[in-house]
């Protein structure tokens, strides 16, 4: 089999690895079990569409990772991992799915053999892809291991970009800007929000300039009339009407990193509350986007945000803003720091945000967006779309 054509130098991985191992250390963890797919593609270069069963990565010592997953997804670990064959260590089919057997059964096995049953093992408890019944299993094959919840240990690792992140990143947000292109030009009453988003992915796979579309952590959402008062809906075929608005909160993906970005249409005259709350939301994110530089912290960019608006008598009571990277569904958050009352976390040069200034309201919402990367002067936009209400005239 040819060698795997990685995403970034070998150097790069290596330097990942370095910084986790230093992690490790400070929290007291001898062994990590890695199974957040975004973590375990950010340390070793995996990417599939197998995290629907278990699968993870150790990390132990000075050693090179180890890729632990399903037998058939063995080659796709050796087109995408940076690691020689001998890292590779996979369970047979039988304990797929089963009643009878949990692959972390084969995993405690595969800790014992390699003689690493002992110590501090930990385990991304709080994440989609690790069940109670998973560690229930694994506990249970290694009774002299004591386990510790290091949920986020790698996502901090993360939160920096490199180069070469920012520059799939800027890719992203190349797209993320076409996506709502194609949005603007298709818009208009009576045609189905199914049709739309057909448009959307067509735009989102092709890529801009080089950079092609991967797919997104999360589907199109979309809120139109009345559902514009929730912020998590999908589409359906139901057509359009003039007299109404509509957002859609949309991903530009290149090699899995993401750039999300929000814009709210309306079509005809826009009703005078949004125009109010457009102008509140932009000063708000034009207030925050000031804050947004090395030096100050997460909190600085949320209570700027939070005071501009609520001197136009609104209110947002969640967060607005969470880093963004490397993500694979079922979102593009990754669940470190967050623009919000409390986190103190400093800025500093390569964090990426997703400014999400979206307001819900009874029966309505307004959302308008940016992802930011953190400069060394001032926050940088990483998509170019209009940053207004986009109205469409009839």
């Amino acid at each position: 089999m040819t060698a795997p054509k990685l995403r970034f130098e070998i150097s790069e991985y290596k330097a990942r690895l370095e910084g986790t191992r230093k992690a490790m250390e400070r929290e007291g963890i001898d062994l990590l079990i890695v199974t957040d797919p975004a973590n375990m593609a950010w340390l070793t270069g995996y990417d599939g569409w197998s995290f629907y069963v278990h699968q993870c990565v150790l990390i132990h010592g000075d050693e090179d990772p180890v890729w632990f997953g399903r037998e058939m997804d063995g080659n796709g670990a050796r087109r995408t991992i940076y690691m020689d064959e001998s890292r590779i260590k996979s369970y047979a089919d039988h304990y797929v799915q089963s009643s009878q057997y949990h692959p972390m059964t084969a995993l405690g096995q595969l800790v014992t053999d390699l003689g690493w049953s002992t110590g501090s093992i930990g385990i991304e408890k709080d994440n989609y892809y690790f069940t109670h019944a998973a560690f229930e299993a694994l506990s249970s094959t290694l009774p002299n291991a004591s386990f510790k919840d290091t949920t986020r240990l790698v996502k901090w690792q993360r939160i920096i970009k490199s180069p070469r992140e920012i520059e799939y990143m800027r890719g992203a947000g190349k797209i993320a800007t076409a996506m709502h292109q194609r949005v603007a030009e298709v818009l208009k009453p009576g045609v189905k929000q199914s049709d739309i988003v057909a448009e959307i992915y067509r735009t989102a796979t092709r890529g801009v300039d080089g950079f092609w579309g991967d797919y997104p952590a999360a589907v199109p959402m979309i809120g139109a009339g009345i559902d514009a008062s929730a912020p998590h809906l999908t589409w359906s075929d139901r057509e359009l009407r003039s007299g109404e608005s509509i957002f859609f909160e949309l991903a530009g993906v290149h090699k899995r990193y993401h750039c999300p970005l929000s814009r709210t249409f309306y079509l005809g005259k826009p009703e005078q509350k949004f125009v109010d709350a457009e102008k509140a939301v932009l000063e708000g994110m034009a207030a925050g986007l000031e804050k947004a530089v090395p030096g100050n912290s997460c909190e600085d960019v949320a209570q700027a945000y939070y005071t501009a608006i609520e001197r136009h008598g609104l209110k947002k009571p969640s967060r607005c803003g969470y880093s963004i990277g490397l993500a694979y569904p079922p979102d593009w958050g990754e669940h470190s720091a967050s623009f919000r009352t409390g986190d103190r976390t400093e800025l500093r040069p390569g964090m990426t945000f997703h400014f999400m200034s979206g307001l819900w309201f009874g029966d309505w919402g307004i959302e308008i967006t940016e992802s930011i990367l953190i400069t060394d002067k001032q926050a940088e936009c990483l998509a170019q779309s209009p940053r207004q209400l986009i109205v469409i005239d009839q």
